[in-house]
């Protein structure tokens, strides 16, 4: 088991055309075999090979079985030297029981693209902290890559596929973005949903949030409970040696801040909790939404925030093939 906190970071290869993309499914399976049928034939049309794991999109008698089924195409696909990257399914629950088992020193010997968000966020995380490995908190198969919005879509294989000096964040035009704080800073980003993070407080799979710049996003949530989660990162200590923190969307619909509404309220509250010179904004294009962007988890970027609005670059996410 790798047990040791990773001292470099792992970049996977971009990816190009002719490439195979593994398909797996390590939180929940999807009832919606269209969708992924077409998510396949997507990829396929722009010149990809497509490899479903042996046990994509099954259910097991027990969760004992689901989870080994799980945990076996995860490592099959990182061992398959034919595998350049992997996308997830769709996210819902079951990734954090995979973290204890997953085979650490494996996957950071074969560093490769990984891509998904929600639950996944748990995996991303993890690997990130074990391994230093950077991967991609993007869309998934069942939830938009059947379909995607020309946003998701351009987001997506920019990332994926450029390995230019720097990748500068574009926020969709109608994702309002509000500056509770103005401020510089630089930092390693580690995104993902509020509600899987907080599980991994406490734990090994958590890296060290200290000079990081969380971006946080939730869905179906009430303004209660992100009160509580917010207020766990914070007593836990994780808020306050944070270089920046930026939040993305919490709902389907995006933000209105010239609206009331509670949510505003505690993200204003948990402002006022961070020290003096963290720059803090809300409204980035990143969460449960269709206009969707792709960000690297584990990969370090700047961001300006003031009045002319948020400034966010980050370095290269994949390396030349």
């Amino acid at each position: 088991m790798f047990l040791l906190m990773h001292m470099r970071t792992l970049i996977p290869k971009a990816l190009r055309n002719g490439d195979t993309i593994g398909l797996i499914s390590p939180s929940s399976p999807s009832p919606d075999h269209e969708k992924i049928g077409q998510a396949v034939t997507y990829l396929e049309k722009l010149g990809y090979r497509v490899k479903p794991a042996g046990h994509f999109n099954c259910q097991g008698e027990t969760r004992r079985e689901l989870d080994r089924r799980k945990l076996h195409d995860l490592h099959e696909m990182f061992a398959d030297r034919s595998v350049k990257a992997i996308f997830c399914l769709r996210g819902g629950s079951g990734a954090t029981r995979l973290l204890e088992n997953l085979d650490y020193d494996l996957i950071a010997k074969n560093p490769k693209i990984l891509a998904g968000y929600s639950d996944i966020t748990a995996l991303s995380i993890a690997l990130y902290a074990k391994t230093g490995l950077i991967t991609f908190s993007g869309p998934m198969l069942a939830t938009e890559l059947h379909s995607p919005s020309p946003y998701t879509e351009a987001n997506f294989w920019k990332i994926l596929e450029s390995t230019s000096s720097t990748h500068q964040v574009v926020n969709h035009p109608d994702h309002p973005v509000c500056i509770y704080r103005e401020g510089s800073a630089s930092g390693t980003l580690l995104a993902g949903n509020l509600t899987v993070l907080s599980c991994l407080v406490g734990t090994a799979y958590l890296p060290p949030m200290t000079d990081s710049i969380p971006l946080f996003e939730d869905i179906n949530e009430e303004p209660y409970r992100i009160d509580r989660l917010l207020s766990h990162f914070y007593n836990a200590g994780l808020l306050t040696g944070c270089a920046a923190l930026l939040f993305g969307q919490f709902s389907r619909e995006a933000m209105d801040f010239d609206q009331e509404h509670p949510l505003l309220d505690i993200l204003h509250y948990y402002t006022d909790k961070t020290a003096p010179q963290v720059p803090v904004a809300a409204g980035l294009s990143y969460g449960h939404i269709d206009d969707l962007l792709t960000v690297p988890v584990g990969t370090g970027c700047t961001l300006h925030a003031g009045e002319a609005g948020l400034l966010l670059t980050m370095q290269p996410a994949v390396s030349k093939v």
